[in-house]
Order: structure tokens, then C-alpha cells, then sequence
């Protein structure tokens, strides 16, 4: 049976972006995808763009909702779809390269064993010029860095089993909420890591602002916290929030060193 892969993209006031975002996903060279829209309330033209693209491609459904934030309209979207065998989701102010999900497809096509992939990603601009590799790509994936470093950022295919099994979007880290679910399918299921730049991830003005970090690092520390805790290793290793927003797990001082 040939694999499907469902989209979702939340919007919310990105008219200046959503038009390359979304034909980034018509440019395709994988043809078996269904896109969601979902608008969280936008007050601009973000609306009336995403509304021409559905009218345009029966692959895209737009849904238009009251404001409720991304995690709410995340999981809202993914929960309207339909069973296909592969999800992903894309931000409304970045893009994805043509072949992205034909790659990726392919990734957990030969490797069963695998519940998610994630690519590498470019960093861009306002205007979409590539400014160079994300620093996080050049962290190796391991169960275990993960606690400390997400690595696990940009594109990621998942396995629709695999969310379900993971409960998928946690409505209690509004600002972490992608961390949160990769830690959890890193503890059920193998992660597979395609070393090629196949994202664009747009740093601008609206990407986060002071406050939205301070709250981010609060929500990230929480879901590290609880991924302890459902490793068993509460007991045994504490985490430290470091100078620059770093994450640093250490020994607790009455751990034998020989407890692992």
C-alpha cells in the first residue's frame, strides 16, 4: 500500500510568509499528502490566502477557529485527520525543500524499526536567505543527549501509531510542546537522523520574544524533568539551567557512582 502522509500547518497573522510555506508543500516531488490549514484566529490576510490554496488543490483543507494558541490548534488539527500512515507539521513562516518529504517518506518506508525522522534544516532570514546550517545539526542524536540538547528540530515524520502512543501534543508546555513529544517517542521508539538541510526555519522579529523564551526555558526544564521521571532517573540525576538557556543533568551527590 502506497505510505500517506498527512500535514498540518497553525497560522496565525503570517501573511508574509504563508505563501512560500505553502508552495513549498505544492512543490513536492511526493505527491500522497493531505495538508490541514488551521487558522488560530489570525487578524490579518492569513485567512483569505490559506482560503485561495484550498480552493486551488483538493490535497488542502482550511479550518478557521478562534484564537487558542499553537498547541491547542496543533493538536486540534492533527486530531481532525484522517488515517494516514505518516505525520508532520510545518511552520507557517518557514518552508520545506521539494524533496523533503519523498526523502523522509523513504527513510521510514525501509526502516521499520524507526517511529520518527528527523533532516537537518537551514537558517533563513525575513527574506529567505540562508544564513547557514543550524547549530543543532551538528549534535548527534542519542536518547539520552536528548534530555539536554533538541537535536530532534527540523522536519520531523512521524509514525501515526507512534504519536497516538505517545499521547501526542501535550497541552501543558504551550511553548515546548515539540520538545515534549520528542522526548516521549525517543523512550518507545528508534530515531532516525537524515543528515541533509531539507528545512527552512525563519528566525525574525515575531519568532520569540524575551518573554516567550523565559517561558520556553521554564516549559523545556519541565518536560526534561518529567522524562526523568518516566526514565526512572529522578532518583538519581538532578538538572541545571546554565548560563545561556543550557541544560545540564548531573549525579545527585548521595548517588553511589556505581548506581547506574
Amino acid at each position: 500500500m502506497t505510505s500517506k502522509v498527512f500535514l498540518v500547518m497553525t497560522v496565525y497573522n503570517r501573511q508574509n510568509y504563508l505563501p512560500q510555506a505553502l508552495n513549498s508543500i505544492l512543490s513536492q516531488t511526493y505527491p500522497y499528502w493531505q495538508l490541514t490549514i488551521w487558522d488560530d484566529g489570525s487578524i490579518d490576510d492569513s485567512p483569505a490566502i490559506a482560503r485561495k490554496y484550498a480552493q486551488q488543490d483538493p490535497r488542502i483543507k482550511f479550518i478557521a477557529a478562534p484564537h487558542t494558541g499553537r498547541q491547542h490548534a496543533l493538536r486540534s488539527a492533527i486530531a481532525s485527520s484522517p488515517n494516514y500512515d505518516y505525520l508532520a507539521w510545518v511552520d507557517s513562516d518557514d518552508y520545506i525543500a521539494p524533496e523533503t518529504l519523498a526523502k523522509t517518506v523513504a527513510v521510514l518506508d525501509q526502516h521499520p524499526q524507526a517511529g520518527m525522522v528527523y533532516t537537518n534544516h537551514w537558517i533563513v532570514d525575513e527574506q529567505g536567505k540562508i544564513l547557514g546550517l543550524g547549530a543543532r545539526c551538528q549534535i548527534p542524536y542519542s536518547p539520552n543527549r536528548l534530555l539536554i540538547d533538541f537535536m530532534t528540530f527540523h522536519f520531523r515524520l512521524i509514525r501515526r501509531e507512534i504519536y497516538d502512543l505517545v499521547g501526542g501534543i501535550d497541552l501543558e508546555f504551550p511553548q515546548a510542546q515539540d520538545y515534549d513529544i520528542c522526548l516521549k517517542i525517543s523512550e518507545v521508539t528508534t530515531i532516525a537522523h537524515l543528515q541533509q538541510p531539507l528545512y527552512y526555519y525563519r528566525t525574525h522579529p515575531e519568532t520569540i520574544s524575551l518573554a516567550q523564551r523565559s517561558k520556553q526555558v521554564e516549559r523545556s526544564s519541565a518536560a526534561i524533568r518529567n522524562a526523568l521521571v518516566r526514565r526512572g532517573l529522578a532518583d538519581r540525576y538532578r538538572l541545571n539551567i546554565l548560563e545561556g538557556d543550557r541544560f545540564q543533568i548531573v549525579r545527585c551527590e548521595s548517588t553511589p557512582p556505581n548506581a547506574d
